[in-house]
């Protein structure tokens, strides 16, 4: 998805970063309590700093929703996680996004065409009608509003197994929603999902929207329970088994903590899986002294590490990758739009048209419904 950015003025380019702080500094206190900052967990620690709450990107946008005196919601994440707090803020909120360049890969993997048109192939072969799309909280806003009209669900990290198993039955569900799912965009967390629930390799179908009928025979696409979107994050496709054994052979003993948006073939070898969230309360469960290999993205393994002095926290990755769109969010950015909103000027609104928005709210709130 294509986002133009402009170009920021000398005043924030020039600026040290003594400079910077103090603008934000200014307009904080300028705009008090009409002004709530969220940083998200993988945002970098100079912008951190300045956030009112941080956490993960759903649970972010409903602590922006209870912000009832805040009139401006500036969000330190991607342009997803912003299109997430405009839906569920209220009319008189504006949110905010510091660069329209923070975009999320995985998110852009599965544009709402895309997969409209995997939707109309797959009618030709399937009734769709037994087909619940699922998609991770890491889309579009459309995505999730082609999700709510077709009667599926949105999906976090942490409670995909509960929405798979609404979908397809199991685990005491009389009704399954439908025969299959078409699971988007993150493959790896579809994929990972589905072993633990018990579906065999040969059930989960990997969808290939650059390739006809998503690159797999008929008889496959109609023998699936799970059709996974070939989208990946770039951050946690990086780890691999190689990056647990060279961490337990220098630390034996370590325990391996990793995101299921990793490959199968490293959840496989880790200790413990879960999201963001479950990470960060695994890390502080952890028992003194402990030796911590994570698998996620570098600014929150930094984070933890710092505030464990009791124990060491260390990236898999030994090229620690950053999420470079989320990385675009700087003190730079952050100032120029704080100094806007002190002037009167509203910058980088994030509007999700109301349509869009009502659909989305359904997948939302099915999935509420269901966990």
């Amino acid at each position: 998805m294509i986002r133009l950015q402009r170009p920021l003025p000398e005043r924030y380019t020039g600026a040290t970063p003594g400079d910077l702080a103090e603008m934000i500094r200014d307009a904080r206190n300028i705009l008090g309590s009409r002004l709530f900052v969220l940083g998200h967990h993988y945002q970098r620690d100079d912008v951190m700093c300045w956030a009112d709450a941080r956490g993960d990107s759903f649970g972010l946008s409903r602590i922006a929703a209870d912000q009832h005196e805040a009139e401006y919601v500036v969000f330190c994440g991607v342009h997803f996680m912003a299109e997430s707090a405009d839906i569920l803020t209220g009319d008189h909120q504006q949110v905010l996004l510091p660069d329209l360049n923070a975009g999320c890969s995985m998110a852009d993997m599965a544009d709402v065409e895309a997969v409209e048109d995997a939707w109309a192939e797959l009618a030709e072969v399937t009734d769709v009608e037994r087909i619940v799309p699922i998609t991770y909280m890491n889309s579009s806003a459309a995505l999730k509003a082609f999700v709510g009209r077709h009667g599926g669900s949105v999906c976090t990290s942490s409670n995909a197994r509960a929405v798979l198993t609404w979908a397809l039955g199991g685990e005491g569900k009389d009704r399954p929603r439908g025969d299959k799912v078409l699971f988007v965009p993150d493959q790896h967390l579809g994929r990972n999902t589905g072993f633990e629930l018990g579906y065999r390799a040969e059930e989960m179908v990997l969808w290939d929207p650059r390739r006809p009928l998503g690159g797999s025979e008929e008889a496959a696409i109609k023998g699936a329970r799970l059709l996974l979107w070939k989208g990946h994050c770039s951050v946690h496709q990086r780890f691999r088994p190689e990056h647990v054994d060279a961490f337990r052979q220098e630390h034996p003993g370590g325990i391996v903590i990793v995101h299921p948006e990793c490959a199968h073939e490293v959840v496989e070898v880790a200790d413990q899986v879960g999201s963001t969230d479950a990470i960060i309360r695994a890390v502080a469960a952890a028992p003194r002294g402990s030796v911590i290999g994570v698998g996620t993205e570098i600014h929150l393994v930094n984070r933890l590490d710092h505030e464990s002095p009791d124990k060491t926290v260390i990236c898999l990755d030994p090229l620690v990758c950053p999420c470079s769109t989320m990385s675009r969010i700087d003190p730079m950015h952050l100032a120029w739009i704080l100094e806007g909103l002190v002037a009167g000027e509203v910058r980088n609104r994030i509007t999700v048209d109301e349509e869009t928005a009502h659909w989305a709210r359904v997948a939302l709130e099915q999935m509420l419904a269901t966990v």
